[in-house]
């Protein structure tokens, strides 16, 4: 990983900001792809924008946030190369890392506090995938030409 990709919508603006500060100060490159408004705006949008970066560079990292994570992980998983998560708490996204090798974190931003979005954002980050019998199951995550 050498960059992280970070976004949301109006709902997760605050926490967005929270953890970008998290991620610089730990010596890490971010690029807050938006908005830092409150301004009401469409998560696909912003969905899109870190999913398409993540796509084209998978070993790098894509962080979500909106008020449930199911919008912006919903509209991110359909993008070639990305695994996106929703993780409400650590456990979930050290599991995330470790079994899935999720490469973009999905934040429910109306459902946890700043202290455990620094944990989940953490943990996530720390967590290297394990591989072995996950690897297999993540190789079939694609949809295979055979069944479409």
């Amino acid at each position: 990983m050498s960059k992280i990709y970070i976004a949301s919508d109006h709902a997760g603006v605050d926490l967005k900001a929270l953890l970008v500060n998290r991620i610089q100060s730990n010596g890490l490159v971010v690029e807050d792809l938006g908005p830092d408004t409150y301004e009401a705006v469409d998560y696909p949008d912003y969905a899109h924008k870190v999913s398409k970066k993540i796509s084209n560079e998978p070993d790098n990292i894509g962080i979500l946030l909106c008020g449930s994570g199911n919008g912006t992980s919903i509209t991110s998983n359909k993008w070639k190369n990305v695994r996106a998560a929703i993780c409400w708490n650590s456990e979930i996204a050290t599991l995330a890392r470790l079994h899935n090798n999720a490469n973009v974190l999905c934040i429910p931003s109306r459902f946890v506090s700043a202290e455990d979005t620094i944990d989940i954002l953490d943990y996530f980050l720390e967590t290297k995938f394990e591989g072995g019998r996950h690897e297999r199951r993540v190789n079939k995550i694609h949809i295979p030409t055979h069944l479409i």
